[in-house]
């Protein structure tokens, strides 16, 4: 098989009034979600459990094993020794999850740019699976596509070769700045050629799904970046890979176009519905917290179960700012009204470990 080469854009054959309807629907869901985040005061403590998910889910595109409560679990009690194989796992999602969050910050003064993608893709591979291929760095050898241990011969991708890797870069990179007909067709546009390119020699789908949020924050599409749309992309893993390969295998962008708009449309309204009902539950939170604790602290203990709805009394304090007396004794009462459950006893060194469960049920 030989390397692939990627088709110029803008292109010249999409097939827009194909994608009328779908276009309309995926605006008006993407608006409607995006009211709801200018709804919220503080979308990004509210809505970090589901960023966390999104880096959870990601990562388990590329066979990773860790889940939504491992990362949890270890953002309460990091010291705790982990089989290799799991802290792995957990340490990639973590990666991602700091990539979000920087390429979030550097956005709000700095474009999306090469220099800008390969920052992020050296955050991903930092000290992972992958962190002796060239975090941070374009490839210049051929990669492929294909089963473990197949040869390229075997491959059911070849990317571009080496010496069109920055051409095609380039081209990709202006194409971003470019004032496209439709921008959620742009954008298709753009990750699915990112991933034809594939110009690292690991981490190529996870700054492809990446570029989702921030492309749309940085198009003011999004008011916050805080689109994700690997769930969908999870919940239909063959026939996303499949309208990937028919780009390159019969040009049919159109259909990859029809596919990523009705993903939109779908993911926004698990978004909208999830956002919604943690907004109703911080609301009610809110309400209850203060009448169970009778705390002056309770508005810092309520952003901290939201920030992190699986908790050790050591992360509840330090999350949340609350001197040690207190937060025990507001643990103790959230407790015993049942909006904390316990989930591990402490035994010996190590310590018990909480869940807000209401929480973890929506983000899950």
């Amino acid at each position: 098989m030989k390397p692939y080469i990627p088709d110029k854009l803008p292109l010249e054959h999409i097939n827009w009034a194909q994608h009328v309807p779908a276009i309309g629907k995926a605006h008006d869901a993407i608006g409607r979600y995006d009211g709801m985040l200018q709804s919220i005061v503080n979308p990004n403590l509210l809505l970090s459990p589901l960023t966390t998910q999104e880096a959870v889910l990601s990562s388990k595109i590329e066979e990773s094993q860790a889940t939504l409560e491992d990362v949890l679990e270890y953002d309460a009690d990091p010291t705790e020794i982990l089989e290799d194989r799991k802290y792995a796992d957990i340490m990639e999602v973590i990666n991602y999850r700091k990539s979000i969050v920087y390429a979030t910050q550097k956005l709000n003064t700095h474009p999306i740019s090469l220099n800008f993608i390969k920052e992020i893709h050296a955050i991903l591979l930092d000290s992972v699976r992958g962190r002796n291929k060239n975090p941070g760095e374009f490839r210049r050898v051929q990669n492929y596509i294909g089963a473990y241990g197949t040869s390229i011969e075997q491959a059911t991708f070849v990317p571009p070769s080496p010496d069109l890797v920055m051409q095609s870069l380039d081209n990709w990179e202006k194409y971003i700045h470019y004032d496209e007909i439709d921008v959620l067709v742009q954008l298709a546009i753009v990750k699915a050629q990112f991933e034809i390119i594939h110009p690292f020699l690991d981490g190529n789908g996870r700054i492809g799904r990446l570029l989702i949020p921030l492309f749309l924050y940085a198009k003011k599409t999004l008011s916050s970046p805080m689109f994700y749309l690997s769930s969908y992309l999870e919940s239909n893993r063959d026939i996303y890979y499949q309208k990937l390969r028919a780009v390159s295998e019969k040009k049919d962008w159109n259909g990859w176009i029809s596919f990523f708009l009705q993903a939109v449309i779908e993911q926004a309204g698990i978004n909208i519905t999830k956002t919604r009902n943690i907004q109703a539950l911080y609301e009610k939170a809110k309400m209850q917290i203060p009448e169970i604790t009778n705390s002056q602290f309770a508005i810092n203990a309520t952003d901290a179960l939201f920030a992190a709805p699986i908790l050790t009394t050591a992360s509840f304090i330090k999350n949340s700012g609350i001197q040690k007396a207190s937060a025990i004794r507001i643990l103790s009462k959230l407790r015993s009204h049942g909006l904390l459950i316990e989930i591990r006893k402490s035994k010996g060194r190590r310590a018990a470990r909480y869940l807000f469960k209401d929480l973890f049920e929506i983000v899950r």
